[in-house]
């Protein structure tokens, strides 16, 4: 099926074919609507139901929630999607309130310096995925095929087991099966006898993050411990902020380092050089495509490993993601494993190992009405 072409920035529409009258439903949903030009968008919540309490060494969730953006111009529509953190100072409602106070610089979704430039990381985030879906099936080709990147060369997401009593986390190891690669989260207090009791039991490979648990000190000393499990690498083992810290770490441990927290965007990399081993990319932290494109080619620049990884999020985030996964050394974009329920169905898996969607753009589908997954 082929999809209409988007009438360029200021040429007037032919009679034969009307105005677009693109709506949706908004009972019961909080919405933004703005228009530049013939652009329309249009923001609402998302609260997606977890399998299981997601926690972490700071926080813990039962409902992931993040802000989708609808954007529309002459009939196509592009999604994006934002899941916004407090730990980088951003939330769902300051997303919203950004768009309701600023509206777009323009009508033509192809003008993405213009539409993109200053606006908060998190906030961009959104913008710049339906950008990108909208120009894709503006053009008719998947969102990989427009980078010129190769679908085959997709790598393994790992899947994450989050901290949880010892049983629990057991548990949740032994029901992914043959999963080929595990992140397991650190920083609570039986963290290493959980990992040596996964290695008696499980063959493939384990990652660790800590989110910034540690003291540089105890990373050292638990590092030394966690090395004897072979563990492929550890995420953020002490706070951001000091790389001077992950350096010493780095230094004195055999398990490499993959900087998270203190990896925001591109301008962060040049401190991070020599201190780590990689840096996790995520879109929602950096801006979007755009900004983990320049994240990823500023990595490679310095010798740095890349991982690609996401939030909790709805399959549009973690389509946006994956369409960048041939760049990229490792990848956690689990998300899709991690919700109950999702209104959007895009990337899939094979054992593992990502496969990205053939269709436009982003490639992602609406299977059940999102307005459904509204914050109660």
């Amino acid at each position: 099926m082929r999809t209409r072409r988007l009438t360029p920035a200021g040429q007037r529409r032919p009679r034969s074919q009307p105005a677009a009258s693109w709506r949706f439903p908004t009972a019961g949903v909080a919405t933004a609507a703005l228009e530049a030009g013939c652009v329309h968008l249009a923001l609402s919540e998302l609260a997606l139901p977890l399998v299981h309490t997601f926690t972490i060494a700071r926080s813990s969730e039962t409902t992931a929630r993040s802000v989708l953006f609808r954007l529309n111009r002459d009939g196509l529509e592009g999604l994006g999607e934002s899941a916004p953190t407090e730990r980088y100072h951003e939330s769902t409602a300051t997303v919203q309130a950004y768009f309701a106070a600023h509206p777009l610089r323009s009508g033509d979704p192809y003008a993405l310096e213009i539409l993109l430039d200053g606006i908060p990381p998190a906030a961009r985030c959104g913008l710049d995925i339906a950008l990108h879906d909208l120009i894709g099936k503006d053009l008719e080709r998947p969102l990989w095929r427009l980078l010129g990147l190769d679908p085959a060369r997709t790598p393994v997401t790992s899947f994450t087991i989050g901290i949880d009593e010892p049983a629990a986390m057991l548990a949740k190891l032994d029901a992914i099966g043959d999963h080929p690669i595990v992140k397991v989260k650190l920083g609570f207090p039986q963290e290493l006898e959980v990992v040596e009791a996964m290695r008696a039991r499980y063959t493939g490979a384990i990652r660790v993050d800590a989110n910034e648990a540690w003291t540089a000190e105890e990373a050292v000393r638990n590092l030394a411990e966690l090395a004897r499990f072979d563990i492929e690498f550890c995420e953020q083992p002490i706070a951001a902020g000091t790389p001077h810290a992950l350096r010493f770490v780095r230094e004195r441990s055999r398990v490499p380092l993959v900087a998270d927290e203190d990896a925001k965007d591109a301008d962060d990399l040049l401190a991070l050089a020599g201190c780590v081993d990689g840096v996790n990319v995520k879109l929602v932290k950096c801006g979007g495509i755009r900004g983990a494109l320049a994240m990823i080619h500023t990595a490679r620049a310095l010798g740095l490993k890349i991982m690609l990884g996401c939030m909790v999020e709805s399959a549009i985030l973690a389509t946006a993601a994956a369409h960048l996964s041939p760049l990229v050394d490792w990848a956690d974009l689990d998300g899709p494993f991690l919700t109950a329920r999702d209104p959007f169905a895009g990337l899939t898996y094979e054992r593992g190992k990502i496969v990205l969607p053939s269709g436009p753009g982003l490639g992602v589908t609406e299977r059940e009405p999102a307005s459904a997954f509204a914050p109660a």
